[in-house]
Protein backbone atom coordinates (compact mmCIF):
# COMPACT_ATOMS: atom_id res chain seq x y z
CA UNK A 1 0.00 0.00 0.00
CA UNK A 2 1.29 3.52 -1.10
CA UNK A 3 1.09 6.17 1.87
CA UNK A 4 1.48 9.41 1.30
CA UNK A 5 2.28 12.25 3.74
CA UNK A 6 3.14 9.41 6.10
CA UNK A 7 -0.78 9.13 6.87
CA UNK A 8 -1.97 6.02 8.64
CA UNK A 9 -4.97 4.26 6.45
CA UNK A 10 -8.20 3.77 8.72
CA UNK A 11 -8.70 0.52 10.37
CA UNK A 12 -10.79 -1.89 8.39
CA UNK A 13 -14.15 -2.48 9.90
CA UNK A 14 -15.68 -5.81 9.99
CA UNK A 15 -18.70 -6.57 8.27
CA UNK A 16 -19.95 -9.23 10.59
CA UNK A 17 -21.82 -6.73 12.81
CA UNK A 18 -23.69 -4.80 9.46
CA UNK A 19 -23.97 -8.41 7.45
CA UNK A 20 -25.87 -9.76 10.72
CA UNK A 21 -28.03 -6.77 10.96
CA UNK A 22 -28.74 -6.51 6.72
CA UNK A 23 -30.04 -9.99 7.52
CA UNK A 24 -32.28 -9.58 10.09
CA UNK A 25 -33.86 -6.51 8.51
CA UNK A 26 -34.28 -8.28 5.33
CA UNK A 27 -36.07 -11.25 7.24
CA UNK A 28 -38.37 -9.39 9.06
CA UNK A 29 -38.82 -7.51 5.60
CA UNK A 30 -39.97 -10.69 4.04
CA UNK A 31 -41.76 -12.99 6.74
CA UNK A 32 -44.47 -10.68 8.47
CA UNK A 33 -45.00 -13.34 11.15
CA UNK A 34 -41.38 -12.59 12.73
CA UNK A 35 -42.53 -8.91 12.62
CA UNK A 36 -45.27 -9.52 14.31
CA UNK A 37 -43.68 -12.11 16.96
CA UNK A 38 -41.10 -8.92 17.62
CA UNK A 39 -44.00 -6.71 18.51
CA UNK A 40 -45.37 -9.12 20.63
CA UNK A 41 -42.32 -9.77 23.01
CA UNK A 42 -41.86 -5.77 22.94
CA UNK A 43 -45.26 -5.36 24.41
CA UNK A 44 -45.10 -7.67 26.29
CA UNK A 45 -41.61 -6.91 27.96
CA UNK A 46 -43.15 -2.90 28.20
CA UNK A 47 -46.24 -4.78 29.86
CA UNK A 48 -44.10 -5.88 32.52
CA UNK A 49 -41.67 -3.66 33.47
CA UNK A 50 -45.00 -1.42 33.57
CA UNK A 51 -46.32 -3.80 36.67
CA UNK A 52 -42.91 -3.93 38.50
CA UNK A 53 -43.30 -0.13 38.31
CA UNK A 54 -47.13 -0.21 39.57
CA UNK A 55 -47.16 -3.10 41.69
CA UNK A 56 -45.54 -0.92 44.52
CA UNK A 57 -47.58 1.75 44.60
CA UNK A 58 -50.66 -0.34 44.14
CA UNK A 59 -49.92 -2.37 47.79
CA UNK A 60 -49.10 0.79 49.50
CA UNK A 61 -52.47 2.13 48.22
CA UNK A 62 -54.12 -1.13 49.35
CA UNK A 63 -52.28 -0.90 52.90
CA UNK A 64 -53.27 2.88 53.37
CA UNK A 65 -56.76 2.10 52.86
CA UNK A 66 -56.55 -0.55 55.05
CA UNK A 67 -55.00 1.35 57.62
CA UNK A 68 -58.08 3.27 57.81
CA UNK A 69 -60.46 0.62 58.25
CA UNK A 70 -57.63 -0.65 61.18
CA UNK A 71 -57.77 2.45 63.41
CA UNK A 72 -61.46 2.47 63.60
CA UNK A 73 -61.10 -1.00 64.27
CA UNK A 74 -58.63 -0.66 66.93
CA UNK A 75 -60.53 1.95 68.99
CA UNK A 76 -63.94 -0.27 69.25
CA UNK A 77 -64.94 -1.86 72.09
CA UNK A 78 -64.76 -5.77 70.37
CA UNK A 79 -61.27 -4.97 70.18
CA UNK A 80 -60.84 -4.17 73.57
CA UNK A 81 -62.38 -7.08 75.08
CA UNK A 82 -60.69 -9.46 72.57
CA UNK A 83 -57.14 -7.94 73.65
CA UNK A 84 -58.01 -8.65 77.65
CA UNK A 85 -58.96 -11.78 76.91
CA UNK A 86 -55.90 -12.93 74.46
CA UNK A 87 -58.68 -13.91 71.84
CA UNK A 88 -57.12 -12.33 68.76
CA UNK A 89 -57.24 -14.06 65.53
CA UNK A 90 -55.02 -13.12 62.60
CA UNK A 91 -55.78 -9.62 61.07
CA UNK A 92 -57.06 -8.11 64.40
CA UNK A 93 -55.40 -4.82 65.47
CA UNK A 94 -53.67 -5.07 68.51
CA UNK A 95 -51.35 -2.42 69.05
CA UNK A 96 -50.03 0.82 66.94
CA UNK A 97 -46.25 1.27 66.67
CA UNK A 98 -44.38 4.72 65.85
CA UNK A 99 -40.65 5.09 65.38
CA UNK A 100 -39.47 9.28 65.34
CA UNK A 101 -36.23 8.09 64.66
CA UNK A 102 -37.20 6.24 61.34
CA UNK A 103 -39.59 8.51 60.32
CA UNK A 104 -42.66 5.79 61.12
CA UNK A 105 -46.19 7.61 62.32
CA UNK A 106 -48.65 5.20 64.44
CA UNK A 107 -49.34 2.18 61.96
CA UNK A 108 -51.85 -0.09 63.29
CA UNK A 109 -50.07 -3.90 63.91
CA UNK A 110 -52.33 -6.62 63.41
CA UNK A 111 -52.10 -10.39 64.66
CA UNK A 112 -50.22 -12.77 62.61
CA UNK A 113 -47.53 -13.23 60.42
CA UNK A 114 -49.10 -14.64 57.09
CA UNK A 115 -49.05 -12.89 53.82
CA UNK A 116 -52.22 -11.46 54.55
CA UNK A 117 -52.42 -10.03 57.86
CA UNK A 118 -49.02 -8.40 56.62
CA UNK A 119 -50.49 -6.62 53.80
CA UNK A 120 -51.41 -3.89 56.99
CA UNK A 121 -48.02 -3.79 56.80
CA UNK A 122 -46.72 -4.60 59.75
CA UNK A 123 -47.77 -7.76 61.94
CA UNK A 124 -47.13 -9.66 65.50
CA UNK A 125 -45.84 -12.92 65.81
CA UNK A 126 -49.33 -15.27 67.54
CA UNK A 127 -46.49 -17.02 70.21
CA UNK A 128 -44.90 -14.12 71.40
CA UNK A 129 -46.38 -11.80 74.35
CA UNK A 130 -48.09 -8.77 73.60
CA UNK A 131 -46.83 -5.28 74.27
CA UNK A 132 -45.98 -4.14 77.62
CA UNK A 133 -46.11 -7.94 79.01
CA UNK A 134 -43.48 -10.15 79.88
CA UNK A 135 -40.93 -11.89 77.28
CA UNK A 136 -39.61 -10.83 73.94
CA UNK A 137 -42.76 -9.08 71.89
CA UNK A 138 -41.79 -9.82 67.85
CA UNK A 139 -43.72 -7.75 64.81
CA UNK A 140 -42.52 -8.31 62.08
CA UNK A 141 -42.74 -5.36 58.63
CA UNK A 142 -42.82 -4.77 54.92
CA UNK A 143 -39.79 -2.70 53.79
CA UNK A 144 -40.82 -1.90 50.28
CA UNK A 145 -43.97 -2.76 50.09
CA UNK A 146 -47.49 -2.25 51.79
CA UNK A 147 -47.10 1.36 53.10
CA UNK A 148 -42.74 0.14 53.89
CA UNK A 149 -43.63 1.22 57.56
CA UNK A 150 -40.04 -0.83 58.50
CA UNK A 151 -38.33 0.71 55.12
CA UNK A 152 -35.83 2.55 57.80
CA UNK A 153 -34.96 0.22 60.52
CA UNK A 154 -31.01 0.16 59.33
CA UNK A 155 -31.25 4.29 60.64
CA UNK A 156 -31.75 3.10 64.17
CA UNK A 157 -29.50 2.96 67.22
CA UNK A 158 -29.37 2.11 70.54
CA UNK A 159 -31.29 4.67 72.61
CA UNK A 160 -33.72 5.44 70.08
CA UNK A 161 -37.12 5.12 71.05
CA UNK A 162 -40.27 3.29 70.00
CA UNK A 163 -44.04 3.87 70.97
CA UNK A 164 -46.69 0.68 71.42
CA UNK A 165 -50.04 1.76 71.92
CA UNK A 166 -52.32 -0.80 73.05
CA UNK A 167 -56.28 -1.02 73.80
CA UNK A 168 -55.23 -0.95 77.14
CA UNK A 169 -51.83 1.09 77.59
CA UNK A 170 -49.02 2.83 75.92
CA UNK A 171 -45.36 1.65 76.37
CA UNK A 172 -41.82 3.26 75.57
CA UNK A 173 -38.99 1.02 74.28
CA UNK A 174 -35.69 1.60 73.90
CA UNK A 175 -33.33 0.40 71.01
CA UNK A 176 -30.58 -1.88 72.69
CA UNK A 177 -28.12 -2.86 70.50
CA UNK A 178 -27.11 -1.61 66.59
CA UNK A 179 -29.50 -3.32 63.58
CA UNK A 180 -28.45 -6.89 62.96
CA UNK A 181 -28.34 -9.12 60.19
CA UNK A 182 -29.43 -13.11 60.26
CA UNK A 183 -30.60 -15.27 58.05
CA UNK A 184 -34.39 -15.81 57.42
CA UNK A 185 -34.39 -19.26 58.94
CA UNK A 186 -32.96 -17.90 62.14
CA UNK A 187 -35.38 -18.05 64.58
CA UNK A 188 -33.74 -17.96 67.96
CA UNK A 189 -34.39 -13.63 67.93
CA UNK A 190 -37.85 -14.02 68.48
CA UNK A 191 -37.35 -16.71 71.05
CA UNK A 192 -38.14 -15.71 74.45
CA UNK A 193 -36.19 -13.51 76.81
CA UNK A 194 -36.24 -12.65 80.79
CA UNK A 195 -37.41 -9.20 81.41
CA UNK A 196 -39.63 -7.10 78.93
CA UNK A 197 -38.11 -6.73 75.57
CA UNK A 198 -39.41 -5.93 71.99
CA UNK A 199 -37.87 -7.42 68.06
CA UNK A 200 -38.55 -6.27 64.95
CA UNK A 201 -38.10 -7.92 62.02
CA UNK A 202 -37.79 -7.01 58.23
CA UNK A 203 -36.38 -8.05 55.10
CA UNK A 204 -32.75 -7.11 53.80
CA UNK A 205 -31.59 -5.97 51.82
CA UNK A 206 -34.76 -3.52 50.58
CA UNK A 207 -36.33 -6.10 47.61
CA UNK A 208 -35.08 -9.08 49.08
CA UNK A 209 -35.88 -11.85 50.88
CA UNK A 210 -32.56 -12.68 51.51
CA UNK A 211 -31.78 -12.06 54.80
CA UNK A 212 -33.45 -10.41 58.14
CA UNK A 213 -32.80 -7.09 59.81
CA UNK A 214 -33.31 -7.06 63.67
CA UNK A 215 -33.95 -4.40 66.06
CA UNK A 216 -33.86 -5.36 70.05
CA UNK A 217 -35.24 -3.20 72.31
CA UNK A 218 -36.39 -3.11 76.11
CA UNK A 219 -39.55 -1.88 77.72
CA UNK A 220 -38.63 1.44 79.60
CA UNK A 221 -41.59 3.28 80.58
CA UNK A 222 -45.05 1.62 81.17
CA UNK A 223 -47.95 4.24 80.70
CA UNK A 224 -51.26 3.05 80.88
CA UNK A 225 -53.91 5.29 79.06
CA UNK A 226 -51.24 8.08 79.29
CA UNK A 227 -49.65 9.30 76.04
CA UNK A 228 -46.85 8.66 74.53
CA UNK A 229 -44.25 11.26 74.79
CA UNK A 230 -43.77 12.71 71.49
Amino acid sequence: MNLRNGATPAPQRSGRISDGAQFLLETLRVRPAYRRALSGVSVLMALFAVALLAYPLYTNFYQDRLQSKLAIEFKAPETLRAFKAGELASGDPITKISIPAADLKPTVVVEGTGASALRAGAGHYPNTPLPGEEGNVAIAGHRTTYGKPFANLDHLKPGDEIFLETPVGKYTYKVSRDPFIVVPTDFSVIAQTPGKTLTLTTCHPKGSARQRLVIKAELVSEMANQPAPA
